[in-house]
């Protein structure tokens, strides 16, 4: 059997580049994907350097109709056959949903959720005929309550790890297994694409290293975990979601969203 090939998307950079890092130290070859080519190529040319592994690199806009399909058409081209899927792409946005543009909700809605299903259906259906294959979902701690100030954020993780959890049962036996990474605030750009330079997200607690998540996120994901919540402060969000009023959890999360002089 020759190297398995590890798809990732919104791999140019923060936890999606980190996880190209880890799976090309493991041997993996890999199928790169988002929509800055010129960062891709650098990556690619760095990691086929210094780790002996083929990577391929296409550049897709995830927000697209039928990206899905786009790419399993690429690969299939190819001669590629996808072993593992890493469902990286998303963001947010710190805004009051009724002030906030809603060409970008509805993008996020596009790449956070519709994207990820579609690839997962599209490529998980082809690891099911092979009876093999593996799925990460990068969910968040966000996805553990309602999320004021980032509403569409905070809902369209907890589809992801609610949705995630289910196919993972869902595919007992068939040997595909899905994974639903949750971490909490990390350093990755996200703040910034989001609008929450100075928030207390950010400032109350140190943010991860997105190489943490990452390395512990593959763990996760070759291990057969449905779900991983990582780090101290997503593991007592997780904890606090169960015990304490859903009224309190959004408080709190409202406090946590603010930024100064930015939403209420």
């Amino acid at each position: 059997m020759g190297k398995e090939t590890v798809l990732i998307t919104g791999a140019s950079g923060g936890i999606g580049k980190e996880f190209a890092l880890v799976f090309a130290k493991n041997g993996y070859d890999l199928v790169l994907v988002a929509r800055n080519e010129k960062r891709l190529e650098f990556l690619r040319k760095k990691l086929e350097s210094d780790y002996n592994i083929c990577v391929t690199v296409l550049v897709q806009d995830m927000t697209e109709d039928n990206a899905a399909l786009i790419l399993s058409d690429k690969i299939n081209k190819s001669g590629i056959s996808v072993n593992i899927l890493v469902n990286n792409a998303g963001f947010g946005d710190n805004n009051q949903f009724l002030d906030s543009n809603w060409e970008k909700q509805k993008h996020m809605v596009r790449l956070n959720i519709l994207a990820l299903i579609q690839m997962t259906y599209v490529f998980g259906g082809q690891m099911r005929k092979r009876g093999h294959g593996r799925i990460l979902n990068m969910a968040s701690a966000a996805a553990f309550t309602a999320g004021p100030g980032m509403s569409v954020y905070y809902a369209s993780k907890a589809f992801v790890l609610s949705f995630s959890e289910a196919v993972s049962e869902e595919l007992k036996g068939t040997g595909v297994t899905v994974t639903a990474v949750c971490p909490g605030p990390t350093s990755t750009g996200f703040e910034e694409s989001a609008g929450m330079h100075g928030s207390r997200m950010f400032h109350a607690v140190k943010p991860q290293s997105a190489k943490h998540v990452a390395v512990d996120g593959f763990r996760a994901c070759m291990s057969k975990r449905p779900a991983l919540y990582h780090g101290k402060i997503t593991k007592i969000g997780s904890v606090g979601a169960r015990l304490l009023p859903r009224s309190l959890m959004r408080k709190i999360a409202k406090e946590i969203n603010k930024v100064p002089g930015g939403n209420s």
